[in-house]
């Protein structure tokens, strides 16, 4: 079976080393550029930034279970006042993907994506969905500059933050 991973794409791991013996393991630390569109609109990994990978691949009867934590750069803007956001994000990661020929009844008769199973693909992983995956879910719905941010006046637009006691005379009724 062909696979259709490019073996020298940046997230995609060689799993031969391992074989297919149950327990047997390995440490991968790894420096990759991040891919696009990784995050939300208002907040993620800028492309092409370092995204440093401390994993562990482990044989299982299954198939290969990869777990430990990447960390990156974020950049985005505050929910509330729009100002630059510059932070660091750790995301813990375990996943296990199976062996792509040990399909069972079940499994052959669903779609891979549907179900969320990941498979390896010959000896290759694509680490790629799993880390967009877990970069999506680890960010704040509504990023903040800062805890205690009040926002933009809704008159003016002006900072809440920088003016402090900021008021705007009373409208008058027409």
């Amino acid at each position: 079976m062909r696979s259709k991973l490019d073996p020298r794409a940046p997230l995609v791991l060689d799993t031969r080393e391992l074989g297919r013996r149950p327990g047997s393991q390995r440490t991968v630390n790894l420096t990759a550029e991040a891919p696009a569109e990784l995050g939300i609109e208002i907040l993620g990994v800028p492309e092409g930034s370092e995204v440093t990978f401390d994993l562990r691949l482990e044989a299982v009867m299954e198939g290969v279970l990869v777990s430990g934590s990447a960390t990156a750069d974020l950049e985005g803007e505050c929910a509330r006042c729009l100002e630059p956001i510059e932070d660091e994000i750790t995301i813990d990661i375990q996943e296990l993907f199976l062996y792509d020929d040990t399909r069972d009844a079940s499994a052959a008769s669903g779609d891979d994506e549907e179900t969320g199973v990941r498979r390896t693909e010959g000896d290759l992983i694509d680490l790629e969905p799993v880390l967009r995956d877990a970069v999506v879910l680890a960010l704040p719905f509504q990023p903040l500059c800062q805890p205690d941010c009040e926002g933009l006046c809704p008159e003016c637009g002006v900072r809440l933050l920088d003016h402090p006691g900021h008021a705007h005379e009373e409208s008058v009724d027409p």
